[in-house]
């Protein structure tokens, strides 16, 4: 069982049940799945610019992401329907939690000049997108195997009512939020 999960199931579940007020333990705000999403834009001249996002992915994730398409064409961006323009993964389970505790851990550490993720990238309904713009902050990508960076976004979906409780939960979860610049 990973880590992190151990850790919701005794420490942050009650912690969240107390400060929500919530009887039921199903009722508690809890991670549904976490998305990461690799868009290549430089895919739509060249197809084989994406076999290395998709290795980097599977390195990241733990396993293998799905070619995402275009749905529609768009002629100013040379795109036509059904054209390969991404990657992406969707966690679940314990591969989710173990991702999440070496992006919290590892991974964001790393990032140049870090102060804190933006405590405003809510959408409204819980859920958490966090852009990162190279693929190197993780320890299993080879440095020398790189040939061109790669950003990526990672929404983590919560099954949070709002944006309140969902900053509560991953702030319980370790997420290291930005604090307010005076």
């Amino acid at each position: 069982m990973a880590r992190l999960k151990q850790k919701f199931d005794k420490e942050i579940a009650p912690a969240l049940m107390k400060e929500f007020g919530v009887e039921n333990p199903m009722a508690v705000p809890r991670l549904h799945k976490i998305v990461i999403n690799m868009g290549v834009g430089e895919a739509t001249q060249n197809a084989k610019v994406l076999d290395p996002a998709v290795h980097d992915l599977t390195a990241i994730a733990g396993q293998k992401p799905v070619i995402t398409r275009a749905k529609k064409s768009i002629a100013a961006f040379k795109v036509r329907e059904n054209m390969p323009i991404g990657a992406m993964v969707t966690l679940r389970g314990d591969r989710m939690y173990e991702f999440l505790d070496r992006l919290l851990n590892t991974a964001l550490p790393r990032v140049r000049d870090f102060r804190g993720v933006s405590t405003k990238s809510f959408d409204g309904r819980g859920n958490y997108t966090l852009g990162l713009k190279d693929q190197l902050v993780f320890p299993e990508i080879d440095y020398s195997k790189v040939d061109k960076l790669k950003g990526m976004n990672i929404t983590i979906v919560t099954t949070a009512q709002d944006d309140n409780q969902a900053r509560s939960l991953l702030k319980h979860l370790g997420m290291p939020f930005r604090t307010a610049q005076s």
